[in-house]
């Protein structure tokens, strides 16, 4: 198993990326989160990897952080989603966002990411909801990995704790347009349509 890789990255055209460590040039797929935070072609790059082996083929994914790696280990294990779609959620939205989208529920945002219809998005909550907690906790050795929650995130947990339940949330965001919204901007509407 190559677990990471070190070296000078040579080619990028997302989402394939190309790594050459002492002469040997890996091409690695990486999620958009990861290929967005690349440096530019010709700077050293350091990359955890998970090397998926098939019938037809070997394929090198590369992830910036641990947390990433383990979401995507952790969501291949899930009935009837590969790699491909695993790409997609990192690619949609971060770890700590995903791990919301589980405690709460939330199959509209997950319903969201390209592939992902709301069959799926039940099932990811389903059969995340017990792996969840190991994804962070994976990294070991005090790791952590700095993430921001997003507006609407915030103003979800903020809801939340106001006392409105999580499916309510969830359908009360659901129909606000939350782009370029402040948390507090997301709350105010969402109390506003609460009251109507």
């Amino acid at each position: 198993m190559i677990g990471s890789l070190r070296g000078r990255l040579t080619s990028k055209l997302a989402p394939q990326i190309v790594v050459e460590c002492n002469g040997v040039g890996y091409e690695v797929e990486t999620p958009m989160s990861t290929f967005l935070d690349l440096p530019e072609v010709g700077s050293d790059l350091f990359l955890y990897t998970h090397l998926l082996v098939r019938e037809d083929a070997q394929i090198l994914y590369g992830f910036t952080t641990q947390d990433e790696r383990s979401l995507f280990r952790t969501l291949l294990k899930v009935n009837r989603v590969g790699a491909k779609m695993a790409l997609g959620v990192l690619s949609a939205m971060t770890t700590s966002d995903f791990r919301r989208c589980v405690e709460y529920e939330d199959t509209t945002s997950l319903s969201k990411i390209p592939g992902v219809g709301k069959k799926t998005a039940e099932r990811l909550i389903i059969e995340m909801r017990d792996r969840i907690d190991a994804v962070g906790h994976a990294a070991g050795s005090g790791a952590t990995v700095a993430v921001e929650a997003s507006a609407r995130s915030e103003a979800f947990d903020a809801l939340v704790a106001l006392g409105y339940k999580a499916k309510e949330v969830n359908q009360l965001i659901s129909t606000l347009d939350t782009e370029g919204q402040s948390s507090e901007d997301i709350i105010r509407q969402a109390l506003r349509q609460a009251a109507q």
